[in-house]
């Protein structure tokens, strides 16, 4: 085994970021789902706005 090797078990803030990698990317998973949900109740909008004209058309 090389001589660099750094166990993450000899450091305590190591050791986190060992075990809960993806804590820091939580956040931004939630925030990119709103332009999608944006964009979905506009499409949404837009087709119930299709169908009414075409029903009254």
């Amino acid at each position: 085994m090389s001589e660099n090797y750094s166990d993450p078990s000899g450091n305590t803030e190591a050791f986190r970021a060992f075990v809960n990698p993806a804590e820091a990317d939580a956040p931004a998973a939630t925030a990119s789902r709103m332009p999608m949900a944006l964009g979905a109740a506009v499409v949404a909008v837009v087709l119930l706005a299709l169908a009414v004209w075409l029903a009254v058309g």
